[in-house]
């Protein structure tokens, strides 16, 4: 399996265009942030979770030229805003592109890219091919993708374990029986928005704690404010095992 972090920054605290803070104005290419998403490459499939505004510029940088199915975790903007691109992979691979959907996001999806969805489509609209999922395990294609509850404050979001790989974003809280189905995963990836206190997403230390009760082998943050600092600073209060993700940055499982 490879992983691709495609963007590990988030609409949450985004600063202005001229914004001068020592992580805006960082040279250090890990500290510049597109908004969250991932790449996964598994037994000759691709699949994407999430297609956020940067969707488009986030797939010609990382050169993909199959895409198989996307997987959605929640109907927030920085979310699904890009979606709309993947009619650029329906031209290619002359199909609709499979996308994995809980009952309410597709509602969303439905109110938000209406035109792709009429019974009348205007010639070159984007094609998608809705699929249900909810709490159980699913399949794309002969892969099996389990879903992880968490809450965003008060909204149900999935996460998704794949092997040992498990992805969460936009997680306050998750109960003890969703926590199980993550258990004895190798490689954890998990939201850290920033140190200070937020309603609806992990700080970094609470962030922190929830990788020492998970124990994976190692553990990478994601859905970085550009108020957390500076990777190279943080990356030095990080326990062992724990690393910031960056955007671009490759693993191999």
């Amino acid at each position: 399996m490879r992983i691709t972090f495609l963007g590990t920054g988030t609409s949450q605290g985004v600063p202005v265009i001229a914004c001068d803070c020592e992580v805006c104005t960082s040279s250090d290419a890990r500290d510049s942030r597109l908004r969250v998403s991932v790449l996964i490459e598994i037994f000759g499939k691709t699949i994407v979770i999430d297609a956020g505004p940067d969707f488009r510029y986030q797939m010609l940088r990382a050169k993909v030229k199959q895409l198989d199915a996307v997987l959605l975790t929640h109907e927030h903007k920085d979310h699904i805003a890009g979606l709309d691109d993947v009619r650029a992979f329906n031209f290619k691979q002359q199909r609709a592109m499979d996308v994995f959907a809980h009952a309410r996001v597709q509602q969303a999806l439905q109110r938000e890219f209406y035109y792709a969805f009429e019974e009348k489509k205007y010639p070159g609209v984007p094609s998608i091919n809705l699929h249900e999922i909810g709490k159980e395990p699913f399949f794309v294609g002969d892969l099996q993708v389990t879903p992880v509850e968490v809450l965003h404050y008060k909204l149900p979001v999935l996460g998704f374990r794949i092997q040992d790989f498990t992805y969460i974003t936009d997680a306050k809280t998750i109960t003890s029986e969703e926590k199980e189905k993550i258990k004895g995963t190798r490689v954890l990836v998990v939201n850290a928005l920033q140190r200070e206190k937020h309603i609806s997403h992990f700080t970094l230390q609470e962030a922190v704690d929830f990788a020492r009760e998970i124990n994976a082998e190692k553990t990478y943050f994601t859905h970085i404010s550009h108020r957390l600092g500076k990777y190279t600073d943080l990356q030095q209060e990080l326990p062992q095992g724990v690393e910031l993700a960056w955007d671009g940055m490759v693993l191999a499982l």
